[in-house]
Formats: structure tokens, C-alpha cells, sequence
């Protein structure tokens, strides 16, 4: 009680009220119940107040929302402002992400880009994992990753929402078929990387 009356007098909330001396000393009936309501309404001041403290943090937190914020660098304390707020777009690119990385994403129900571009250590198990998030992904980009293969790229299947994915310069035998197989796989996704082999398409007019 002394420390919620040290936070309210602190905050203009009033003083707490106490249990009057009346109450405990057989005082009339009704001089008891009318110190038992000021009393009891000093506790729903109380609540009325720490209610009001709750709605304040939640707005304070739900201005992250909708917001274009990018999150880059090491760990700051306020970056704990934001654990319960939607993640929509992680760039992890050049980062040093592996297989036991992943648990701390696959919690982003609603994660819509993902950037792993120039990751050295993200492979095929990897891109494997990334089914946790076949009903939210819109975009993914695997571009220069060494360890990436075609069995990898094949597990991408899930990704049924994909709408772009970026395969710029991983390495695989037959880059152009592969890139069919990514497009049969995905029909509604646009596939960057591992053009058609054999050069450029022939020009309009051409013997095929």
C-alpha cells in the first residue's frame, strides 16, 4: 500500500485512502458505511489508474505499427518496445545466420520479406525451415548465397504466397531449366536470377 501511494501521490493520482480508525472501533453503522465507501473508492481510483497506465503503453507500442522503422546495428534496450508489435520485413543480408539461427524468426507469423542475400552460412536446411511462413511471405531473396542449391530452392515450394524471390548468383547446374522449374513451382512469383542459357533470346523474326 505505501508504495502504490508513493506511485500515485508521485503521478497526481491523490493519496491513497485507508481504512478509517471508525471501522475498527464499532463506530454507528452508518458513519461505517459511508468511510467504507470513501475508502473503497479510493481503490478504484487505484484501478481506474493503473488502467489508464496500460491503455497508455499499448498506444506507446501500437506506434510502431504501420510504420516504415528498420531496426539495424547491435542491441539497444528499447528495442524491447517492440516485442509485441507484427515484424512485416527482416533484412538479415551479409549476416552470419545458420540453421539454429532461425529460431528467432520462425515466430514472425506475419513476416511478408525476408532478405538473405550474401548469408555464407544459410543452405539448403535453411531454406527448408522457411515453410513456417508459407502463409505470410511475399518476397524472399537468397541471391549469392554459396551453400544454396537446387535441392534447397526445391523445398521452396511451400511458398505458394511468394510474389518475388531473387536467386541472383547461386551456383547450380543448369541455371535455365532450374529457373523454369522455380517458375513452374511458383506460377504467380517472379523469379530474378539464373537467366535462360545460351545467351540472350532470340530477336523477333529469327529462326527459333
Amino acid at each position: 500500500m505505501a508504495a502504490l501511494r508513493a506511485v500515485l501521490g508521485g503521478r497526481g493520482g491523490g493519496r491513497v485512502p485507508v481504512p478509517p480508525p471508525s471501522l475498527c472501533r464499532g463506530a454507528s453503522a452508518w458513519g461505517a458505511l459511508q468511510s467504507l465507501g470513501q475508502w473503497c473508492w479510493g481503490g478504484e481510483a487505484a484501478a481506474a489508474w493503473a488502467q489508464r497506465l496500460r491503455s497508455r503503453r499499448l498506444r506507446r507500442k501500437n506506434a510502431f505499427k504501420d510504420r516504415d522503422l528498420w531496426v539495424r546495428g547491435r542491441w539497444r534496450p528499447e528495442l524491447l518496445q517492440l516485442r509485441d508489435v507484427p515484424v512485416v520485413a527482416v533484412d538479415l543480408s551479409g549476416s552470419q545466420l545458420t540453421y539454429d539461427g532461425l529460431d528467432n524468426l520462425v515466430q514472425l507469423r506475419e513476416l511478408q520479406h525476408l532478405d538473405l542475400s550474401g548469408c555464407p552460412h544459410v543452405d539448403d536446411w535453411v531454406l527448408g525451415r522457411l515453410h513456417v511462413f508459407q502463409g505470410s511471405l511475399l518476397e524472399l531473396a537468397v541471391a549469392r548465397c554459396p551453400r544454396v542449391t537446387e535441392r534447397g530452392l526445391a523445398t521452396l515450394h511451400h511458398l505458394q504466397n511468394l510474389r518475388r524471390l531473387d536467386v541472383s548468383g547461386v551456383a547450380v547446374p543448369s541455371p535455365g531449366l532450374v529457373r523454369i522449374l522455380l517458375e513452374e513451382m511458383l506460377p504467380r512469383c517472379q523469379v530474378l536470377g539464373m537467366e535462360m542459357d545460351g545467351g540472350p533470346p532470340p530477336s523477333e523474326g529469327s529462326p527459333p
